[in-house]
Formats: structure tokens, sequence, C-alpha cells
């Protein structure tokens, strides 16, 4: 019996008409980062173990994809040596798990680059603005907009604390996503911020449980992320004192002059925090940039915006797309500590990552990619006998060679079936031409969707070029 053909849970094929929406994608956003001054590299799909650990935390530890080392990995394991003391058959998975697998595939594009930049700082000139646009894995349950091989598209710039690297972020999304024509919310925070809660609620300390708890809020609700900060050690007074925070509303200004009340020492707990009021006088600054900016779309402060990775130490950006439910499309921030992890400090970073997967899903559920991007082929030449194809031969290639897609059907079938051929690949135009055009050295050629056909001298191929455009 034969195996039912199936690829894992959380991936996906895509045929033509797929590739065709995701290269306008990755063309539309590589056109953009290109036009800041952005160049492209690339990383290999496995890192070192060591060089992916710890970076996202523990529960994006728990989401790297191991890779077996080669071999019969096992076979030289002794497993006495991994025995969890005290029991009989319990063993350290985790060292284990280290021991057979020193490679694992990318978690995200952001790690990797910082490697990059330690391993080739002498190549390279500061500020190192780089583009990069390749698959990630995350071993995590697949689901509607969450997947387990997915693409980012990831611009950063690093060697610069100039807040003018975040604004040229909002910038490049804003830009996206009006050639998208998608209507997108820009949220703001900065982890200072978020640091100088877990001050000012006696809580320092907490500051990473607090952030993982409320970077759930959108998928989890309120209720439940104050749960998880007094499972995680927190007292009901401090959720308390982080509660108003969460619930802010009001415009920029409103929202920066509360939380500089709060972080000033105004709080229940009287404490003053440092840390909170220089996050406020970043966040502060760059909306400044951002109006004298003009962004088209909606950008706001969301002081419960943490994004729960853990090198983020400044402004930390997510994008939300205003007409379709799908979660966040964008994501980003500042990092001043990443290339330290190897051995280059005082390297700050900031950067964004547009999720092409779900930028793909918002367009296509929203009907916004343009009829064009849905066939790779614009002319269908049909095929109706040996002297034409032949005589249609060289008139394809002149076409081609000033760049317009066509084919010529290949076999000399019935004119309905060519025709059901050019439909269901949305060839828009198709040209059929037989003995006389071929004695008259004239080429038909008709718009399927309108109607209207032309004929044209076999070498006047700038009136063709006019009538297809």
């Amino acid at each position: 019996m034969a195996q039912k053909p199936s690829i894992p849970k959380g991936t996906r094929d895509f045929g033509p008409a797929e590739m065709a929406g995701r290269n306008y994608i990755f063309d539309t956003i590589r056109s953009v980062f290109r036009t800041y001054g952005y160049a492209p590299i690339e990383t290999p799909s496995m890192e070192n173990l060591s060089t992916l650990l710890g970076k996202y935390g523990d529960e994006g530890d728990k989401l790297l994809f191991r890779i077996l080392n080669s071999g019969d990995a096992f076979s030289h394991i002794n497993y006495n040596d991994f025995k969890v003391d005290g029991t009989e058959d319990c063993y350290n998975s985790k060292a284990l798990s280290l021991k057979v697998c020193e490679k694992g595939l990318r978690y995200d594009l952001t790690v990797p680059f910082a490697r990059y930049v330690v391993q080739h700082q002498n190549e390279i000139s500061f500020p190192f603005k780089r583009f990069q646009i390749q698959p990630v894995w995350r071993a995590d349950r697949p689901q509607k907009g969450r997947y387990r091989e997915f693409y980012q598209c990831d611009v950063d710039v690093i060697g610069s604390k100039s807040l003018l690297n975040e604004l040229e972020l909002v910038q490049m999304v804003d830009r996206v996503f009006t050639l998208f024509d998608v209507r997108v919310c820009i949220k703001i925070n900065n982890r200072k911020i978020l640091t100088g809660m877990a001050e000012i609620c006696g809580f320092p300390e907490k500051v990473v449980d607090i952030t993982v708890a409320i970077d759930k809020i959108d998928k989890i609700g309120l209720e439940a992320v104050e749960a998880e900060m007094i499972q995680n050690g927190l007292t009901q007074e401090a959720v308390e004192a982080i509660r108003p925070v969460l619930q802010l509303s009001g415009t920029t200004s409103e929202k920066i002059a509360v939380m500089r009340d709060l972080m000033g020492g105004k709080s229940a707990s009287g404490i003053v925090s440092e840390t909170g009021l220089k996050g406020l006088d970043e966040l502060e600054e760059l909306f400044s940039l951002i109006d004298a900016a003009d962004i088209s779309h909606e950008v706001e402060i969301d002081l419960s915006l943490a994004r729960g990775l853990n090198y983020y130490t400044g402004a930390i950006f997510e994008v939300k797309a205003k007409d379709f439910a799908i979660g966040s499309i964008c994501g980003g921030g500042r990092y001043d500590n990443l290339t330290g992890i190897f051995g280059l400090p005082d390297m700050s970073g900031v950067g964004i990552s547009f999720g092409a997967d779900r930028i793909y899903d918002v367009l296509k559920g929203l009907d916004k990619f343009p009829s064009e991007v849905t066939s790779s082929t614009r002319l269908l030449f049909a095929n109706m006998g040996e002297a034409e194809l032949r005589y249609l031969i060289p008139v394809a290639r002149a076409l081609r060679e000033r760049g317009i897609a066509c084919e010529i059907y290949p076999e000399s079938s019935k004119l309905k079936k060519q025709f059901d051929y050019a439909d269901k690949k949305t060839i828009p135009f198709i040209s059929i031409n037989g003995e006389t055009e071929v004695s008259e050295s004239k080429v038909n050629i008709k718009n399927l969707s309108t109607g209207v056909q032309s004929s044209f001298d076999k070498n006047d191929i700038d009136g063709v070029l006019a009538f297809l455009a």
C-alpha cells in the first residue's frame, strides 16, 4: 500500500499562485529597505546551540528545534552520567539533549545577525544597516496565523544609539503598508518603562516575569495576566500598582504625563524609578520625531506592550492590521547588549521584523493582491499547427527580451482547451494566428477581460507592448 504523502504540521507547500503573492511581498519590502540604505545578508539555517540558547528566555529555549548530531549520536552516550540522583530511570533530558544535539534551527534572524556582526566586525562599517529575508523555525503549537516554519523580513541597524533609527523603522512600516494598501496600527513602548514598573511596584528582580506575563495580555486578557504575575511571586498590592498602567488611555502626552508622575515617586510605593523616567524621555523624543515625519498610519503608545524576547532594552514595536484579525504582523525593538554576549560590548542596535506569512494571510483575506500578481504570464500564443508554431517562436522571443512573460501552448489542441488553460492561469491576453496571419506577417492579440482585439505587424513589438500595457 502506497504511503499517503504529507508534510509536518505547521509547515506549508506553496504553489505558483502563492509564490507569486509571496514574491510580491518580498519584493515590496525589499525595495523599501533599500531606499533607506539597508543591504542584504544571509546566515545559515542552523546555528550552534550555544549561539541560540539563553537568548529568548526559558519559553523560547523550549521552542528551539534541535538537530541531532550526524551519525549514531547515541552510540557513545553513558546514560549513567545523566541520571537524576536517587532515581532508577529518570534522566536529565536537558543535559542529554545538549550532548547529542550541538546545533539548532534558527529561532529568529536577530541573534544570528548579532553573531554575524561580531564574527565579521573587521569587515563591516558601523553603523551597519542590513536586511535579511529568510525562514525561521519554532517548535510551537500550530494554529491560525502561527506556523512552525515561517519567513521573517528583518531590518536592523547596529552601532548607533540615535532615535533617528527608530523613526526610520516606523517610516519603513508606514511605507510598506501604504504600498500594500492595508491599514495598520503601530504600537510603541519602551522596555525601560517596564523595568520602571517593576521597580515602583517593589519587585525589580521580577521584571522578566512581569514582562513575559504582560506580553500575553492580548491572548489571555488582563485577569489571567494578573493571576500569572501572582503565581510568579508578586503580591496583590504589586499587581494593583501595575493595573492602572495597563489600562491607561488618552493622548500620547497625557499617557506620558501620568507615567512621569508614577515613575517620579507619586505611586502608592513612593519609589522613584530613574530607569523608567529615562524610558519616558526616549519615548517622548521618538514621538516628537514621528510627529515631524507625517506618518500616514496610526501610531500609539501601548504601555501594555512588552515583547517577550529578553534581549530588548529600549523602544519596542508591534504592528497590527486594523481590518483583519490575526495578531501581530511586525515586531521589534532596541537591544543594547546582544553582541556583548558574543564578545563585542557597547554595540547598540535596533530592528523590526515583518512576518511575511501573516502579511500574506492579511493581503489574501482583504483581497489586496494586485491582479497582475496572480499570473506571471501576460500573453498566451495559441498553437494552431506546426507552421504557425514556427512563425510564433521568434515573436515570443522578441517579447520575452522586452520583459513580457508569454507562453506558447505546447500542443495543437482544440481552441476551447487552450482558452480554458488561459482562464485557469488568469492569463489576460491570448494571440490566435492561422494561415492568413502567417501569410500577411500579422499577429492578432485579444484582451480576454474586455474582448478588445487588435492586429499588429509581426515586427511591431512596440505596438504589441503598448496593447499589453
